[in-house]
């Protein structure tokens, strides 16, 4: 039986066990290999915190003009991005109302953002 269990096993790889060598000769190992870098790590952790908090501030405080016209002006949710003159244009505004609303839905979102830290 500890036979079978030992055959069961026997292609285990253990994460220190040498896979070759590097251009300087050294032995490298599999753990060599596996190894991440920490901070890119929870970089990228972060981010993907960051803009699921993006959507939802976005989904939940702002009117839909905003919404309108930050997925215009950024490209956002698929959309192209365009110019304040083009968004005024489609929108049948003016250029300086989009500029205005542009800044009133980013600081909302600065401010839900500055809350949370």
């Amino acid at each position: 039986m500890l036979f079978r269990a030992g055959k069961k096993y026997s292609k285990d790889v253990s994460i220190y066990e040498p896979i070759g060598t590097d251009k300087d000769g050294e032995t490298v190992s599999l753990v060599d290999v596996l190894e991440v870098d920490e901070k890119e790590a929870l970089d990228s952790i972060i981010l993907k915190q960051d803009i699921q908090m993006l959507y939802e501030v976005y989904e939940r405080d702002l009117k839909d003009t905003e919404k309108t016209v930050l997925r215009m002006r950024y490209g956002l949710l698929g959309s192209k991005e365009y110019t304040q003159r083009e968004i005024a244009a489609k929108l049948g505004i003016s250029r300086s109302y989009v500029s205005r609303i542009e800044k009133r839905a980013v600081e909302k979102i600065r401010a839900e953002f500055e809350k949370h830290g």
